[in-house]
């Protein structure tokens, strides 16, 4: 079964002592990562890609990054760069599978987060040492794309510092023989 292209976003901001990135709560009765603390996300749909250049998916993965963070969180991200930092490919086997390119949203101030209470049951701004604190303790429980992704993060304390860094390095890409892996995979 061919990959459904997906797209993730994850939102940062500064904490008081500590980068803060948004985790939503999917619900349990979603096929796919029910039950777990997600980046805002979804597949990638028709009316993302560009009109003229149906095959563009990344700039497709750019726009429905900002309509998923919409839809699952209210945050318009619209107009806010968007830092490609990892693509993810489910394996094969698994009942569904996503192509997910991973972008890196930097907010400058705390927003407000509506979810809609069906698809997303609640929200956390979380330090990504308070997340995996929280998965370890069995109390938060994280999908392996969004578990590598907080700890890379934890190399890093505030926002300049986390866009820097993460720009420097390669691309994480899952797996290596997905058609995307293109640079060095990132090794937490």
């Amino acid at each position: 079964m061919m990959p459904t292209p997906a797209s993730t976003v994850v939102v940062a901001r500064q904490g008081l002592e500590d980068i803060e990135v948004l985790l939503l709560l999917r619900s349990a009765a979603l096929k796919f990562n029910g039950d777990c603390w997600v980046f805002p996300g979804g597949r990638i749909d028709p009316q993302d890609y560009p009109d003229t250049q149906r095959q563009q998916e990344f700039q497709a993965a750019q726009r429905a990054a900002v309509r998923e963070t919409q839809e699952e969180a209210g945050l318009d991200i619209s107009g806010t760069p968007l830092l490609h930092i990892a693509h993810w490919t489910t394996p094969e086997g698994m009942s569904r599978r996503f192509s997910t390119w991973f972008f890196l949203c930097v907010i400058p101030a705390p927003a407000p987060v509506q979810v809609d209470a069906q698809e997303i049951l609640a929200h956390r701004w979380l330090s990504p040492r308070a997340a995996l604190a929280l998965h370890r303790a069995g109390e938060c429980k994280l999908p392996e794309p969004t578990l590598q992704t907080l700890k890379g993060f934890t190399a890093f304390r505030d926002l300049s510092g986390l866009v820097e860094g993460v720009a420097a390095l390669p691309i994480h890409v899952f797996p290596k023989d997905s058609p995307f892996y293109r640079l060095e995979t990132i090794e937490y």
